[in-house]
């Protein structure tokens, strides 16, 4: 079995009233590549900070070795961190900024110097240890920012976003040399992205966050392929991610169309999300092979492939990548293998909170007021709110508004848009609309009294 050399359990973090970490439980096995990856404000620096001692967790507790890393201060931890801004000291040349940890040490300087010329090669930098710094490029000033890194022999090297600051090309040629540096040091690199695509590139283990929650781990293969959310599914590459019915095993209904698929275990004639990769969706001639037709709104050059977007005779818009393309208004014929539908259980059904009843047809949630039935309830009672997604308006405007909020998220559901709201509060309600809006946007939101549904049980959305 492979021996863990961090261990993280149930570590939560906050900065004032936001929580940023929420129950975060990890290992990282001696020798992996490891990469934390989500949008902005997940989490995955707050946690890399914690492992280099620069934060503290709230709860919980970090393990190195089996052992607690809570009181032990940056500079003895045998790990070493490469920031996205380098950090490097503009008064010094390469060989001093490199050499600079180890004579900290008092380490003996020929053994320094043997040290210094082995990172440098490993760099590939060895005729620039006399140069200034700051007459560097930014890849060439990354490069001597690991070899001040990895000369002090750290167990684990930690990564914040080390590649952002660089261009396409420069990012591409240094995913692959610290691909190269990862399998000749044998040490442990945690590295932090925003990037899928270097994410795949480099790991041997991915770890998604998203709203301070790890929300999938596993190989790169495992996070593209079977994705266990629509989070998931939507962040990691292209996906048609479409509302389904579970029939039965191994047989799953969406776009209007029956499919065998490989899945088991939900259950008959359940609600279920639906994923399917757009190089997964094929083109065919032959009608018994046939399982729906189509008709092309789109097609792009994508320089590996074409990006249509297809119109199903359901009323579905579907993306499709193929080598081939075909022309805008052509009639297709389209099928998908049972292997390449991946089925996920629904997060949510509907919006559902805890609520109390204030008065004869009011009720309060979301620190809001509102007008709705109240039959069967006495003011004072504890009770949940349920508003189906469709039930929910967003207004340009505060007038007419119940309460506003910002969206956080958007989904295309092959016909329809799902919408994550954050309101004041820092809570979420959820919308399917057909109308656009972009993420960011600041948005009235309006609930008709019919639209909520009052029910006994006080439990509502986490």
């Amino acid at each position: 079995m492979d021996e863990r050399i961090i261990d993280i359990k149930h570590v939560s973090k906050s900065f004032g009233d936001k929580n940023v970490l929420r129950d975060i439980s990890l290992y990282v096995k001696k020798g992996e590549f490891v990469t934390l990856l989500g949008p902005s404000g997940c989490g995955k620096t707050t946690l890399l900070r914690m492992l280099a001692g620069f934060l503290q967790p709230d709860e919980g507790e970090i393990l190195m070795d089996g052992k607690d890393l809570t009181l032990v201060p940056p500079h003895q931890r045998r790990l070493n961190t490469v920031f996205q801004r380098y950090a490097l000291f503009p008064h010094l040349d390469v060989y001093d900024n490199i050499a600079f940890g180890l004579k900290l040490k008092k380490t003996p300087s020929d053994e320094i110097d043997k040290k210094v010329r082995k990172v440098l090669k490993l760099v590939s930098m060895s005729d620039y240890e006399d140069r200034d710094v700051e007459s560097l490029s930014g890849g060439q000033q990354q490069r001597i920012a690991i070899a001040r890194a990895i000369v002090n022999q750290p167990e684990i090297l930690l990564l914040d976003e080390p590649l952002a600051a660089l261009d396409l090309k420069m990012r591409k040629d240094m995913q692959i040399e610290l691909k190269e540096m990862h399998k000749k040091l044998g040490i442990t690199f945690i590295y932090v992205t925003h990037d899928q695509e270097e994410a795949l590139t480099l790991s041997d283990t991915i770890v998604v966050m998203n709203d301070g929650k790890i929300q999938q781990t596993g190989t790169p293969i495992d996070i593209y392929n079977e994705p266990v959310n629509c989070f998931v599914a939507d962040f990691i590459g292209e996906s048609n991610i479409l509302n389904g019915r579970m029939l039965r095993d191994r047989r799953v209904s969406f776009i209007n169309q029956e499919f065998d698929c490989v899945d088991e275990g939900f259950g008959e004639d359940v609600p279920v999300d639906v994923v399917v990769r757009p190089e997964d969706i094929y083109f065919t001639t032959d009608p018994a092979r046939c399982q729906f037709k189509a008709k092309v709104n789109s097609c792009t050059f994508k320089g590996v492939h074409y990006e249509m977007w297809v119109d199903t005779e359901s009323g579905y818009e579907l993306m499709i990548q193929d080598y081939d393309p075909y022309p805008v208004g052509s009639e297709v014929m389209l099928y998908i293998d049972p292997d390449d539908i991946q089925v996920m259980k629904k997060e949510r059904l509907a919006n559902t909170y805890g609520c109390k009843v204030t008065g004869e047809g009011k009720v309060q949630f979301l620190d809001t007021d509102f007008e709705c039935g109240t039959e069967g309830f006495q003011s004072g009672d504890s009770a949940t709110a349920t508003i189906s997604f469709k039930d929910v308006e967003l207004l340009d405007h505060e007038e007419d508004a119940d309460l506003v909020g910002n969206i956080v998220s958007i989904l295309y559901m092959g016909d329809r848009y799902h919408l994550t709201v954050k309101t004041e509060t820092g809570e979420n309600i959820w919308v399917d609309t057909n109308d656009i809006w972009d993420k960011g946007d600041f948005v009235g939101i309006k609930i008709l009294p019919e639209s909520i549904r009052l029910s006994k049980s006080a439990e509502g959305n986490e």
